[in-house]
């Protein structure tokens, strides 16, 4: 790689650092004096340079980290028009992030390089040129993908048409889907050193899912759901589109108060997933609480790395941007994160983009207030930028072949069927099989062909007396050697009455099933949730609402709605409290502003509140939208309902239930 242009290092450069890999190393040739040290990656086929890669995050943790910039070449406030080598992070320090960020949007034409109204070689030219011109100044490449809605034709906001189900094979859209990964794969494949080499990309698809904003996130698909669409876009460019340059990331959002759970609920597993990576923005203006939730989380990313060989890093973080922030923010951070001993060990933390226009600078500029802050940020030994990056790829690497792996394709793992056939199917990978079969509950095992998209598939058709809102469990097989591998789903069978206006929640459509009820949530920090048959408004079910505040002084669940609330004037939910000091925040997110009403636990008998529209608030840390009032024009666009549990000093554990939740 060319360094001429830049200053000397500021510090000794990281080599390979081979002691750090958990592998051992394998002689070239009985007389060669190098080692390939063995690298465990979703591609056994990779490329040497992608191998290489891993292999240096590995090698890093501990000793630094690399900081990244979001589309740094092509948008920034100290620039009109961008070249080969603009950049505001350049503009400011005189260096180049060591991490430049990509997205997919470019090739619909809606981000430079993209051409709007382009073609679409055009654009897939410009995808290839932003990588080769990334590579050429010394950093390393991330694809974000900001995906359009393949159902409704909005943008990735547009949360409607349950997306990934008709983009899953056999779903509606999965040819659209295909499309566009045959887009990805010919800009990837088309990004090419001088000497013909490809260059190593990170792919970070369907991020931040943990949260409900993109049509790919928590209520918008199962769980399953999810992890099969991110294993077959794996299985899609790396075996079918023969793409091997791609590292795949997983990045789930903030907040889970240094539990695992919720972020382990959507791991496509450590055969799909190369980077274990984390978002978390802060609109706290530099809170210690901010601070120290991110490090809790960044710690327990660490740990899951470690035990399963995966890069962990800080995939994507920002500054709030308003007045009152903290102007040390940058260097509070990064002495937040070497102060710890696990979450020193992230790999690289990579910002927004400088959009410009009214956008904020997630990267100080000349003349910004923070940029002396950002100065001392670049200075410090600990963060590195693509000055200080030497042999990134250059380690000699062997890849570890990847075990025959076998899973259930369709129907996924509580998926609701309403109709008397489907079609059952199974993806087995680095093997072949004489012998693939599925069963329903146990039963006689049905023969499964493979087809022309290289599933093992079959018709499976399901008496119409079923469709009575039972479940079943679908189990598939298939003979490898001596081995036989399977895997299994619970389906839900029929239709589900659909809930009246206005009501969000009446816990009754879960066919009694826990975790059927906690997809249909998202999850922030450590809780969980259960359906009793024992606390209740009405009908069979309520909902149990189980806290923990041991790492964090809140938790919350949310819901999507997208409806129109203005024929509405309040709120209402049956509440039973634990006799705590803690606190319930109802919270409606409406026409991009956060509402909240306030209600205390100390009740213990069960009561119907009643919270008027007139009566919520804006959130506090919601200081964009401070004046506004949940009127009827907010009321027009309702996007959302939490419910947060708020820690008041007294228990830190404990249980409250509800019910009947609605708008009247």
């Amino acid at each position: 790689m060319p360094f001429s242009s830049f200053r000397a290092p500021r510090r000794a450069v990281i080599t390979m650092g081979a002691a750090a890999v958990a592998a051992a190393s394998v002689p070239l040739s009985a007389s060669a004096a190098p080692t390939r040290s063995r690298v465990t990656i979703v591609d056994d086929c990779a490329t040497a340079e992608t191998r290489a890669l891993f292999h240096y995050m590995l090698g890093l943790q501990g000793k630094g980290v690399m900081f990244g910039h979001e589309h740094t070449l092509s948008d920034g406030f100290t620039f009109d028009t961008y070249t080969e080598t603009t950049s505001d992070v350049e503009a400011t320090t005189g260096d180049y992030p060591a991490v430049f960020g990509w997205d997919t949007l470019i090739l619909n034409g809606f981000q430079k390089p993209g051409v709007y109204g382009g073609t679409v070689e055009q654009n897939i030219e410009a995808m290839s040129w932003a990588f080769e011109k990334s590579d050429a100044l010394g950093g390393i490449n991330v694809l974000s993908a900001h995906m359009f809605n393949f159902v409704t034709g909005g943008d990735f906001w547009d949360t409607a048409g349950r997306v990934v189900s008709q983009i899953l094979p056999g779903g509606a859209k999965h040819a659209d889907y295909n499309e566009f990964l045959d887009r990805i794969a010919a800009a990837v494949k088309g990004a090419k050193r001088s000497d013909g080499t490809l260059i190593p990309v990170v792919f970070r698809p369907f991020h931040e899912n943990t949260g409900g904003w993109f049509w790919w996130g928590a209520g918008h698909c199962t769980s399953a759901e999810f992890i099969e669409i991110f294993r077959y876009t794996v299985e899609y460019l790396r075996n079918t589109k023969k793409v091997h340059n791609l590292l795949y990331s997983y990045s789930p959002n903030s907040s889970f108060g240094g539990d695992p759970t919720n972020y382990m609920k959507t791991y496509p597993g450590d055969e799909f997933v190369d980077v274990l990576g984390y978002d978390a923005y802060d609109n706290s203006a530099g809170s210690a609480e901010w601070l120290s939730g991110t490090m809790k989380d960044l710690a327990m990313v660490v740990d899951l790395a470690a035990e399963r060989g995966k890069v962990p890093a800080f995939t994507e973080f920002g500054e709030s941007g308003e007045e009152g922030r903290d102007l040390t923010w940058f260097t509070d951070l990064l002495g937040a994160i070497k102060a710890d001993p696990k979450a020193s060990k992230v790999t690289h933390m990579l910002t927004w983009a400088n959009f410009g226009g009214t956008n904020r600078a997630y990267v100080p500029f000349p003349g910004h207030a923070m940029e002396p802050d950002f100065l001392d940020f670049h200075a410090d030994p600990y963060s590195y930028f693509a000055s200080d990056l030497e042999g990134v790829f250059d380690a000699p690497t062997v890849a570890v072949p990847s075990a025959p792996y076998l899973h259930l394709v369709s129907p996924t793992d509580r998926q609701r069927i309403t109709t008397t056939s489907t079609t059952v199917r199974l993806r087995l990978t680095s093997a072949t099989t004489r012998k693939a079969t599925y069963s329903i509950d146990g039963g006689a095992p049905v023969t499964l062909t493979r087809d022309a998209q290289g599933f093992y598939s079959g018709a499976w058709n399901i008496d119409p007396s079923w469709l009575d809102n039972r479940s079943v469990t679908v189990t598939v097989s298939a003979k490898v050697g001596t081995r036989t591998l399977t895997d299994s789903a619970l389906v839900m069978l029929g239709e589900v009455e659909p809930l009246p206006a206005g009501w969000i929640d009446d816990f009754e459509g879960y066919a009694g099933d826990d975790l059927t009820l906690s997809e249909a949530y998202s999850h922030v920090n450590a809780n969980t949730t259960a359906l009793s048959a024992d606390h209740k408004a009405s009908g069979a079910y309520g909902l149990a609402y189980s806290y923990d505040f041991a790492n964090a002084g809140y938790t919350g669940i949310g819901k999507s709605v997208g409806a129109d609330w203005t024929a509405f004037s309040a709120l209402k939910l049956w509440l039973q409290g634990d006799g705590s000091t803690n606190g319930a925040t109802i919270q409606v997110v409406a026409k991009g502003a956060y509402f909240e009403y306030n209600v205390g636990l100390s009740n213990t008998e069960g009561l119907e509140v009643n919270a008027p529209f007139t009566e919520f608030k804006p959130a506090p840390w919601d200081t964009g939208h401070a004046d506004e009032l949940l009127d009827a024009a907010h009321l027009a666009e309702v996007s959302a309902f939490n419910l947060y549990l708020g820690y008041g000093g007294s228990t830190a554990t404990g249980t409250v239930y509800v019910d009947d939740i609605r708008a009247e």
